[in-house]
């Protein structure tokens, strides 16, 4: 059984940072692909980031190209999400999903494509 335990959530203001943490228990994390994404008050949850098996390629959505960072530590089970310049805008539950062991180099934008989910972190953004 996969589990992910997402942390790093918090208050911060606009323009700080925060690292979000992923933590997966068994062993498919390494040959899985990750991803990252959040769910604002009264949105639908939508996608972040994504990284492949390896951590080789990584994919983002435009609101968040060139401010976050997705990452992976396989000899950890840990996959993290960088945040800087942060914005109001960027308030959510943020999610990290796993596409359990498929060895996939792809890159997977869509809610479907994922077959493990955590309980979320909190990230609140300050103006």
């Amino acid at each position: 059984q996969v589990q992910l335990v997402e942390s790093g959530g918090g208050l911060v203001q606009a323009g700080g940072s925060l690292r979000l943490s992923c933590a997966a228990s068994g062993r498919t994390f390494s040959s899985s692909a990750m991803g990252w994404f959040r769910q604002a008050p009264g949105k639908e949850r939508e996608f972040v980031a994504a990284i492949s098996w390896r951590g080789g390629t990584t994919k983002y959505a435009d609101s968040v190209k060139g401010r976050f960072t997705i990452s992976r530590d396989n000899a950890k089970n840990t996959m993290y999400l960088q945040m800087n310049s942060l914005k109001p805008e960027d308030t959510a539950v943020y999610y990290c999903a796993m596409r359990a062991g498929r060895y996939s180099g792809g890159l997977y934008v869509t809610e479907s494509d994922y077959d493990y989910w955590g309980q979320g972190t909190q990230v609140t953004v300050s103006s």
